[in-house]
């Protein structure tokens, strides 16, 4: 049932999730600034190709595609990080016009991974294992082609007429986690179907019997960690002697026992 689960593949873990946000790796740095703070991500994605550029032609998209990759990401703190090196405080108007590639310099490769939509689950936990924290992902769009044919200019979300959205770690475990009844099948059982509940070899007392009569029982509910049960007349509970509760007793409490009934004691412990 788990293998089962590991050869999902990540495009279903993709329903709902925006198009990916991006800068073409000839952007700026001050446009990085700009994009960031006006679509509210907390991180942008960057490319190799000029996310602006359209092929018109099926034959051009086949050709481009494999040059239109994204090589990795930015976030404020990256801008942040850039513009307060001592150099690019002298000069913060030229330190915004730097190519955005410096940004991304001073980062480890491989943290973006490009991962077809009909990859498994287990390739992609593979890839995160390698160290990627965000899976690049082609979306499969039925408003895309609508997109492609509109008169408005180019939507920063294309790359060669294609829509793509990332996995980040956080999707994968929040995934699994939402899937554990499919790895243990225990919380789909019922409490009894687990035969968890003791029905032979539990201790019971009637309420009016002599508290001293249950002594024994205490004693081995106590090496057993559980209670005695105090039923009435029709074999009901309608109580409980806990070890643990007489445990916070002092030791008056044993006269109590010796002169009180099984429920007596049950209410003395419970206002102790």
């Amino acid at each position: 049932m788990a293998f089962s689960i590991l050869t999902n593949e990540v495009s279903d873990l993709c329903l709902g999730k925006p198009a990916l946000s991006s800068l073409s790796l000839s952007a700026t740095v001050g446009e990085a600034l700009s994009a960031l703070k006006r679509s509210g991500d907390l991180f942008l994605s960057v490319w190799s190709c000029d996310q602006h550029h359209r092929c018109n032609s099926p034959r051009s998209i086949k050709d481009n595609f494999a040059e239109c990759k994204c090589i990795g990401k930015v976030c404020l703190v990256d801008v942040i990080c850039f513009l307060s090196r001592e150099e690019n405080l002298k000069n913060p108007g030229r330190a915004l016009q730097e190519p955005v590639s410096l940004l991304l310099n001073s980062k480890v490769s491989g943290l973006v991974r490009h991962l077809e939509p009909h990859a498994s689950l287990l390739e992609a936990m593979n890839l995160i294992l390698e160290g990627a924290q965000n899976l690049v992902i082609q979306l499969h769009n039925p408003f895309t082609r609508k997109k492609l044919m509109s008169k408005s200019t180019a939507n920063s979300t294309l790359h060669n007429n294609r829509e793509f959205c990332w996995l980040t770690q956080e999707d994968i475990v929040r995934y699994l986690l939402n899937s554990i009844g499919l790895f243990s099948p225990t919380p789909n059982h019922t409490i009894e179907s687990l035969n968890i509940i003791d029905t032979e070899s539990f201790f019971t007392v009637h309420y009016d019997d002599p508290a001293s009569s249950a002594l024994p029982m205490i004693s081995q509910s106590l090496v057993k960690q559980t209670s005695v049960a105090i039923l009435d007349a029709d074999g009901k509970l309608i109580g409980e002697i806990s070890p643990f509760t007489l445990n916070f007793c002092d030791e008056t409490v044993a006269a109590a026992i010796a002169t009180l009934s099984a429920r007596g004691v049950d209410g003395l412990h419970r206002m102790w």
